[in-house]
């Protein structure tokens, strides 16, 4: 049977399109998922697209936190579902309190677009298991409110735990504490980082490399071995 993988489309998503045929490139169903809709359809795993939802008013990802959809997001992570989110996905993940910490403005204050290059830290997420901890990627990056923060017990908590996933190497793009681009939660299940893989699938799109494949080639095994 063919793994389903469910994209969430929130009114002002921009990347669900790109999420979708980084789903379908990596041999996976793509489903598109709806804000609105509780139902998730009976994915094997759900990724929180890119964008900008609900114009990122309040705070980046602070209204879609409370869509029908989440509901249900919410409550199947906690029970195991395998959720990466990707930007705003990240932020609204931080949001939904899925992962710890928040997002801030970038600490220059200007939106930012580039090939950004990261260190994987860890291979033990149902979204890394295909790289090598310690790897070097480089991922497209772009995002107003990117700057990840938490309070230094937390931070020291992520460390000690092996919980950062992704680190930017070279330059910090956007203030981030201790260089962090992504985490994952305890489980391994819930994975969220700042850089756009969905964008650096295909050689002729984004970065030219396929260095995000990955993400989405490691939890197609998971669920095909599970």
């Amino acid at each position: 049977m063919t793994a389903r993988i469910g994209v969430v489309t929130f009114p002002g998503t921009l990347d669900d399109q790109d999420s979708l045929r980084a789903v379908r490139t990596a041999g996976a169903e793509p489903v598109s998922l709806w804000h609105r809709d509780k139902d998730l359809q009976q994915v094997d795993a759900v990724v929180l697209a890119g964008g900008f939802s609900y114009g990122d008013y309040l705070r980046a990802g602070a209204i879609a936190r409370f869509s029908p959809v989440m509901e249900t997001i919410i409550d199947q992570a906690k029970a195991g579902l395998p959720v990466l989110g990707i930007c705003n996905g990240f932020q609204i993940l931080t949001e939904a309190h899925l992962l710890p910490g928040g997002m801030l403005q970038n600490s220059h204050l200007h939106f930012i677009c580039r090939e950004q290059k990261l260190r994987v830290e860890t291979s033990e997420t149902a979204w890394t298991a295909d790289y090598t901890a310690g790897q070097e990627i480089h991922i497209p990056l772009k995002n107003m409110d990117g700057r990840y923060v938490a309070e230094e017990r937390v931070l020291d908590e992520l460390e000690a735990e092996g919980r950062v996933a992704f680190r930017y190497l070279d330059v910090n793009p956007n203030g981030s504490l201790r260089d962090i681009a992504g985490i994952t939660n305890a489980a391994g299940n819930v994975v969220g980082l700042m850089p756009h893989p969905e964008h650096a699938v295909q050689p002729l799109v984004g970065t030219g490399r396929t260095d995000g494949l990955g993400f989405f080639t490691s939890i197609l095994k998971k669920l095909v071995n599970a």
